[in-house]
């Protein structure tokens, strides 16, 4: 376990909290371990009747740690961020994100996979993946242009564009917008804990029983290109020109 996650019983909701500030909340491969532990345990703990993912107060999670996805990319069934996707989708439990300021990359995908999403104001959504020279992962080239149609989906995954808390609740990616977050999220957690748990298990189930196993082929495809595109020269000159603090230049490629 890593001390950047943090996980906290409040009654019968578990609280993970990503907690990594020095460097925006950054997800290491580490820390996809922890956090893919700890839904399985709550998977598995009958008291749990709902997880709260969320991060610190003025930041959810800058995405993925680069320089650790580049020493070791994510390749293969065990890879840690593969293993916290599947614990996340395949949770029976209601999973509620409560989150504000930036949420970048899977920071923004994994709503889609959230049952609740309460944001705080200062919430910015991106998912720069061709900017990086990547591509999407978590299934957002699927699940996405399902939600909020093609043209937005464009938007946010091809350009790259900034979605604001409002404009995130007025896509249908959040419940609502309030200073008080994670007071809301807590409370819906506290209304979910008090309806029949086996019933709630099932009505989730029953929602996601038609989508599940194209969902899960779309993250595995996903990830092979991910994979793949981390060691493109697009995706290099991309984080050269990040690090060097100057535009990229892609003419060079086809």
């Amino acid at each position: 376990m890593t001390d950047q996650i943090i996980s906290e019983r409040r009654g019968s909701t578990l609280v993970l909290s990503i907690n990594r500030p020095e460097r925006k909340n950054a997800l290491s491969h580490a820390m996809y371990s922890a956090l893919a532990e700890e839904v399985e345990q709550a998977t598995r703990e009958s008291p749990i009747r709902a997880i709260v993912l969320t991060g610190t107060q003025d930041c959810f999670t800058a995405g993925n740690d680069l320089g650790d996805f580049l020493d070791t990319p994510p390749i293969g069934d065990d890879a840690p961020v593969l293993r916290f996707m599947l614990a996340l989708l395949e949770c029976p439990k209601p999973v509620i994100t409560a989150l504000n300021g930036v949420a970048v990359g899977i920071g923004t995908t994994l709503l889609l996979h959230s049952d609740l999403v309460y944001a705080g104001p200062n919430t910015k959504l991106q998912t720069p993946f061709t900017r990086l020279g990547l591509c999407p992962e978590f299934a957002s080239s699927l699940v996405l242009p399902k939600l909020i149609g093609h043209q937005k989906a464009f938007e946010m995954l091809i350009l790259g564009d900034v979605v604001n808390a409002e404009q995130a609740q007025a896509l249908g990616l959040v419940n609502e917008v309030s200073e008080k977050y994670l007071e809301l999220a807590l409370e819906k957690a506290r209304q979910i804990a008090a309806l029949p748990p086996a019933s709630v298990r099932l009505g989730k189930k029953l929602m996601h029983s038609e989508t599940r196993k194209q969902v899960i082929k779309q993250i595995k495809l996903e990830m092979t290109w991910f994979a793949e595109r981390l060691n493109s020269g697009e995706a290099r000159e991309a984080f050269a020109a990040f690090l060097e603090k100057r535009q990229p230049d892609f003419s060079q490629f086809e």
